[in-house]
């Protein structure tokens, strides 16, 4: 699907509607930077998003009663709003066209005029352009160097007694509230009621915390979006008359930088080579594969992608599955059973919790990546066997994770390969986040720390982040993925992976890996990780020379290295306490107060440069440790990781977030994005 270098202009910007004028006016009058920057204080932005919501309930109530439609204003500041229906920004190179850092790139003045069209193959919205190469890195560890634990940074006491403080205040007056409301609104708490001898539904303390403590801050969660999660995302925007009950769309759309999607790789394209792929796949296969993968439903795209991830990863065979919570939940019943012993770490995904809990095994957990703690564990549970009767057990099972999606913490692979060697138990590594996204060539934690895949016994993994597409794989020896096709339950129950998602899979992931070119139609055996011969490939598959030779693969790999590391250092240098490693490209910032969620989420999204972020709470973490978790891709362009820092940079100070570093070991944003490649290529 050709992109155009001169297409028609569309209007990203327009004048602001009434609604919109109210809080722009509100926000002008309340701080002195609400446009260029955040407002002075926390105080001042609260209290000029109090005043708006008070002004646009008093339209809405006012407009009801007149009998005309009602329309609450938009309350966020929307710098990019369109209503277009066409999702993609197209016109990036015309002359006539106001630049916006979201939709038109920069052309360096080293560059001549013709630099977009010579340089670039995608759209700038989708995956941004980046020339540089001194914004590329190398993702691995050091040969030989055990892997060092993240420091942990701890708050000050009275960030802690405060987050304490701000639940106990919220849990009381949820009681409260639901004490009173049982009695003079009854009929709005019947779910929570005992009725005609019936228990009630929803009675525990997830159903309190989600009315009384989420509703308070739901703005944060499922913001409807449409069209592609690129390095850009465009954002439906909707006001709640309710306060969160409910919500009203205002018409508007917002144009944001995207750093919250799981796009490792940038290939969540609407053009460009894949998606062509995917068009032509489309009009051979259609949409569906109607039927189970034991039935009617194993096409050739099937024996291709499963052949292409086992050649990928570096195991002799794989199976594909069409979800990847249902990889883990569905294969690992099939793998362990009564009188086997799972060993889990801590942290684990709750789709492995799942898969453990129904295979009817006996699970014991370690702490989170703490080799001591395995190996005590090992010990323990080897010299007592079974409990009761004390038998040997039929097997344990060792599961762990590549990439910690909520920590971004890496596995210690190095330290548990020799804790196999010692005590000889299986291992299973998901790597739902980390393949693709980590290693030289993107094979993930076994890439990574340079160690054999076979070493290994079983890699699961997802085509929902890197690969830009969904479901998952399971791969190992061909003994074991044979047994696994006919008793896992997803053969024979769940609806196969569909072509087009199928045929992303294989457009990308040859894309990552290269195509040779064969001599005389034949390919020799290469050691792993090598290039994907033609053999794997449907005939019909016909990508562009730079995803067909490898290349920009390559550059998506170390474009994504540069950035994950850039932006974990940067935020640390700024001051604030974050977790995982600095290769990871998931980053978490921890917020630690809920009321501080909510408000980091709307600063960052009413800037002048949009960005949408993902806030994190109980009881995806703990109650006291809510967080920010930036997800970095390889379409942001280091431009968009200074404008992540430089807004987390002024948030941050409102917000009383920087307990890090100490003032003077902190350095400025200035300096920061001057000394960005400096920064990356340190070793701390």
């Amino acid at each position: 699907m050709p992109i155009p270098s001169h297409p028609s202009p569309m209007a990203l910007t327009k004048p602001s509607t009434s609604t919109d004028s109210l809080s722009k006016s509100i926000f002008k009058k309340k701080s002195t930077s609400a446009l260029n920057g955040i407002p002075q204080s926390a105080a001042s932005y609260l209290s000029a998003l109090s005043q708006a919501d008070a002004e646009a309930r008093a339209r809405s109530g006012a407009a009801s009663l007149n009998g005309s439609p009602s329309s609450t204003p938009a309350l966020s500041i929307s710098s990019s709003l369109t209503d277009d229906s066409e999702d993609t920004v197209l016109h990036e190179f015309d002359d006539d066209f106001e630049r916006d850092p979201l939709s038109t790139p920069s052309p360096p003045t080293s560059f001549s005029s013709s630099y977009p069209q010579a340089q670039f193959t995608t759209v700038h919205s989708e995956f941004g352009h980046c020339a540089n190469e001194e914004y590329r890195m190398t993702s691995s560890h050091p040969q030989g160097q055990p892997l060092e634990m993240p420091e942990e940074q701890d708050p000050p006491y009275y960030i802690l007694l405060s987050t304490y403080v701000s639940y106990l205040i919220l849990i009381c007056l949820g009681h409260v509230r639901d004490f009173l409301g049982k009695r003079v609104h009854p009929g709005r708490y019947q779910h929570l009621m005992p009725r005609d001898g019936y228990a009630p539904l929803n009675s525990d303390f997830d159903s309190f915390y989600t009315r009384r403590l989420k509703t308070r801050m739901d703005e944060c969660f499922a913001q409807p979006v449409t069209g592609v999660a690129g390095r850009t995302i465009l954002l439906l925007d909707r006001v709640s008359p309710d306060y969160n009950h409910s919500y009203v769309f205002t018409g508007n759309r917002t144009r944001a930088l995207n750093i919250s999607s799981y796009n490792y790789l940038g290939f969540a394209q609407g053009y460009g080579g894949c998606a062509d792929a995917v068009e032509e796949g489309i009009r051979r296969y259609g949409i569906s594969s109607l039927g189970s993968r034991l039935e009617g439903g194993t096409s050739d795209l099937h024996v291709y992608g499963e052949k292409l991830v086992a050649k990928f990863v570096g195991m002799e065979d794989a199976l594909i599955s069409s979800m990847g919570f249902a990889t883990n939940s569905t294969y690992i019943p099939a793998l362990v059973g009564k009188g086997c012993l799972v060993i889990s770490d801590e942290l684990n995904h709750a789709s492995i919790r799942f898969g453990v809990r129904i295979s009817g095994a006996h699970v014991r957990m370690f702490k989170h990546n703490d080799m001591k703690s395995l190996e005590s564990l090992l010990r323990e549970v080897i010299s007592q066997g079974q409990p009761k009767t004390h038998r040997p057990w039929k097997k344990i099972l060792v599961v762990v994770e590549g990439l910690y999606s909520m920590e971004g913490t890496l596995v210690n692979l190095p330290g548990l390969m020799e804790l196999k060697k010692r005590y000889k138990f299986y291992l299973y590594v998901d790597e739902a986040h980390s393949i693709g996204a980590l290693g030289p060539h993107g094979r993930g934690v076994a890439d990574y720390f340079g160690i054999d895949p076979r070493s290994i016994d079983i890699l699961m993994g997802t085509f929902t982040k890197s690969f830009g597409a969904a479901g998952g794989y399971i791969a190992g020896s061909k003994t074991l993925i044979d047994r696994l096709r006919v008793h896992g339950h997803s053969g024979p129950y769940a609806e196969a992976m569909t072509p087009p998602v199928l045929t992303q899979v294989i457009a990308s992931m040859a894309s990552i890996m290269g195509i040779a070119l064969p001599s005389n139609g034949l390919v020799e055996e290469a050691r792993h990780p090598t290039v994907a011969s033609p053999q794997l490939l449907p005939p019909w598959l016909n990508l562009p020379p730079a995803l067909s030779s490898g290349s920009e693969g390559q550059t998506r790999l170390r474009r994504l290295a540069f950035n994950a590391r850039y932006l974990h250092l940067g935020l640390r240098k700024l001051g604030f306490i974050t977790y995982g490693h600095p290769s990871s490209p998931i980053v978490p910032l921890l917020i630690f107060n809920p009321g501080k969620m909510r408000v980091f989420h709307r600063m960052m999204k009413d800037r002048r440069t949009p960005i949408v972020v993902v806030v994190v709470a109980y009881p995806a973490t703990p109650l006291v440790t809510s967080r920010v978790r930036f997800c970095v891709s390889a379409a942001h362009t280091k431009e968009d990781i200074d404008a992540v820092l430089r807004a987390c940079d002024d948030v941050g100070d409102v917000l009383d977030l920087k307990h890090g570093l100490r003032p003077s070991e902190r350095w400025s944003v200035d300096e920061i994005t001057k000394r960005a490649v400096e920064l990356v290529r340190s070793s701390s």
